[in-house]
């Protein structure tokens, strides 16, 4: 006879070392988050100050780059094509691992991220086109609610969200590493007007020489960061957006580990290149395109004009009730169930902040309306408009949810027996609770002999103590 099959658990207990990669992970991205949004606000104050406002607009579309090559681009282009394609490199590393080694290499557990993705591009996108259709709006923006800014997110979750279990903050990192490969197959697809075969193919071989020279075992970043700059620009000039380029070349680095081998070229090379992802690749394109302009009137015009709207509304409803509904599907339909430790309240929390779509959705608005200035502006505001309303929904209902979990994020970090592995993951080895005996029986044997000692003084300080003859009453 089988053994009857135990339902899966929507957000059980991650392994010891998915959930360290997580915490690694997570502490990356934060300072990469406060660097973005010190960047935003930095953007946002040169671009609305009198005085600094025009040398905000001259420093961003200054052109420099060799011309032959076709890449004589201005500050704020070489920003989102080129500095953001380091940006999607990460992206394609932390895609291929996870497919590899994380959620997504079980098809059923990597059911839940990917539905939740999918629902979470989809009804964001469905809430701008009803939203443009109704009020007579373009619909060139639709998939700009679409993207979740990760850095912003986990830079937000780690702040407030400090005791939420991990297996909750692993889903919004896998969520988001999802909801990037969706973004990009969006740019390749809806956002390349022509092609430019020749270049096209160029980057493509390039591709193949930088998948064989990792396949032959050939190291040295000589070899290939000229040949990523190679296949960068070969991209770029092809006419699809240069970021996928990064992305391909991520995807191409091996992220399993092989005999006598600590870690991973993929681990590696991502631990060596996220600090400058998060660090300077993000927060300088932040800082070329944030820079909007702010009044009162702008303010107001976002939640009057259907494109500006549709965009918040994807963003804080969209995106919220997206991935929400597509966990809760997923629950309701296969064998999964949430976990025992959690409520549905902390799922819609944590949906809720998914709605801060900054990075890629500003370089998506970009390109939407590619050519229109005052629009591309106005969608800018409207995504930073609804990130921070996203933003702020989404700390009030992680406070509350965080308050509730103090508990159970001490129970999951004991470590009793002081191994340097917390307990939960020790429970079904027998060596640990031979360990976990000795310590209380010497602390038993300690307590016992403590309790020896207070009782042989109390009875030394009472006169003619138990067993002194001839001691009466006076």
């Amino acid at each position: 006879m089988t053994a009857p099959r135990t339902p899966r658990k929507v957000f059980g207990r991650l392994s010891l070392p998915e959930r360290n990669y997580v915490a690694e992970a997570l502490r990356t991205e934060t300072v990469g988050g406060v660097l973005l949004l010190l960047a935003a606000i930095a953007a946002l104050a040169w671009a609305n100050i009198p005085a600094f406002g025009d040398s905000y607009e001259s420093v961003s579309h200054f052109h420099f780059g060799p011309e032959a090559l076709g890449l004589n681009l201005s500050v704020a282009h070489w920003a989102a094509d080129g500095l953001l394609a380091i940006f999607f490199f990460v992206a394609g590393i932390e895609l291929k691992r996870e497919l590899v080694a994380g959620d997504l290499k079980d098809p059923k557990a990597a059911a839940l991220p990917v539905v939740a993705a999918l629902c979470g591009m989809a009804v964001p996108a469905l809430v701008y086109t009803l939203t443009n259709t109704a009020g007579g709006g373009s619909l060139a923006g639709w998939a700009v609610p679409t993207a979740t800014d990760i850095a912003f997110a986990l830079a937000v979750l780690a702040v407030i969200g400090t005791s939420l279990p991990s297996a909750l903050r692993a889903f919004l990192l896998t969520l988001a590493v999802v909801d990037d490969l969706f973004a990009i197959l969006i740019i390749a697809v809806f956002f390349t007007d022509s092609l430019n075969f020749a270049a096209l193919g160029g980057a493509v071989v390039g591709l193949v020489v930088f998948w064989l020279l990792l396949r032959r075992g050939v190291r040295g970043w000589y070899v290939y960061v000229p040949l990523g700059l190679v296949i960068w620009g070969l991209m770029y000039n092809s006419g699809v957006h240069a970021t996928i380029a990064g992305v391909a070349m991520g995807l191409m680095l091996r992220c399993h580990t092989r005999e006598g081998e600590e870690h991973s070229p993929g681990q590696h090379i991502e631990h060596l290149v996220r600090p400058l992802s998060a660090g300077l690749a993000v927060p300088l394109f932040a800082l070329f395109s944030a820079g909007v302009s702010i009044s009162g009137g702008a303010l107001a015009d976002v939640f009057t004009k259907p494109e500006t709207l549709g965009v918040v509304l994807g963003l804080v409803v969209g995106k919220t009730f997206g991935i929400f509904g597509g966990t809760w599907l997923t629950a309701r339909f296969t064998r999964a169930s949430l976990s025992d430790d959690l409520e549905w309240a902390d799922v819609f929390a944590v949906a809720t902040l998914a709605g801060i779509g900054f990075t890629v959705s500003l370089l998506i608005g970009e390109l939407a309306f590619e050519g229109d200035a005052a629009m591309t502006d106005e969608v800018k505001a409207a995504v930073l408009t609804g990130s921070v309303v996203a933003a702020l929904l989404a700390t009030v209902l992680l406070k509350i949810r965080n308050a509730k979990y103090r508990k159970l994020t001490e129970a999951e970090e004991r470590d009793e027996d002081l191994s340097g592995v917390p307990d939960v993951y020790e429970e079904d080895d027998p060596a640990y609770h031979l360990r976990v005996a000795a310590i209380y029986e010497k602390k038993a044997a300690e307590h016992r002999r403590i309790a020896e000692e207070m009782e042989a003084a109390r009875l030394a300080e009472v006169p003619g103590g138990a067993g002194d003859e001839g001691d009466g009453p006076a």
